[in-house]
């Protein structure tokens, strides 16, 4: 059997996907009448792949959606204190941010943009320290974060930029963290539990690195800059007021 006539599983699930999608409310009468059938329908998709790759996003989109829907409830609940914006803010973004992630600290200026120009947006972050040397600046911010301190060490270590050890303790003490509580909250089983849920979250919703965004039922991954944020919140809050 030669390639162009096998069929792989996962072309065989898009076909019937793209199949059902085009025919499934004309019949089989109209289906046999467009001479799509057997190998025309895959000599026409052959001459028009632009198709399987709609259905493909278009079953990705729907598939993403989902997965979004069964983890939204715990997504949208912060961990204590981890928020940047206004705490009790009715607009909601979550971000999942390293610190060693050169896109993150892109991202920090068009979320900190953000949280100036709208008083009434709460953001939720997700420490997800993916890069290697980033898990004690993570521990450290969930620490700050049980201090009511979250967003002063998250502003200033991106600012500052050393993630050294010795760089988050200068940053941690520089914000006035009590530093003894500090230590033994990042240690913490609280807060290594909050980092797996975490992990947990981003592999469930398909994301494969940071910065990432989630804002009503629109997922984001990478840097995609201010504008494609405020766009996100906006089309996030139009859908809320329609439901």
């Amino acid at each position: 059997m030669t390639d162009t006539q096998q069929t792989s599983p996962l072309r065989q699930s898009l076909l019937t996907a793209l199949l059902a999608l085009t025919f499934g409310f004309l019949g089989a009468a109209i289906w046999s009448y467009t001479g799509l059938a057997d190998n025309r329908t895959r000599a026409y998709l052959i001459e028009n792949p632009s198709i399987l790759q709609d259905v493909a996003e278009a079953l990705a989109a729907e598939d993403a959606r989902d997965r979004l829907a069964s983890v939204k409830a715990d997504l949208y609940t912060p961990f204590p204190g981890a928020v940047m914006g206004n705490p009790q803010g009715s607009k909601v973004l979550v971000e999942f941010t390293d610190y060693n992630c050169p896109y993150c600290a892109a991202s920090f200026r068009d979320v900190s943009q953000l949280v100036a120009d709208d008083p009434d947006l709460k953001v939720i972050m997700r420490e997800w320290p993916i890069f290697e040397g980033s898990e004690m600046a993570a521990r450290m911010a969930l620490a700050a974060a049980k201090q009511g301190r979250y967003q002063e060490f998250h502003s200033t270590l991106f600012e500052r930029g050393d993630t050294s050890e010795a760089g988050i303790e200068a940053v941690a003490e520089a914000i006035g963290l009590d530093m003894e509580r500090a230590r033994t909250d990042a240690m913490s089983d609280e807060v290594s539990v909050e980092l797996v849920r975490n992990l947990t979250f981003a592999q469930n919703l398909g994301f494969s690195g940071t910065p990432a965004f989630v804002t009503g039922d629109i997922m984001m991954p990478g840097a995609v800059g201010v504008e494609r944020l405020k766009e996100a919140l906006a089309e996030a809050e139009a859908d809320a007021s329609q439901s």
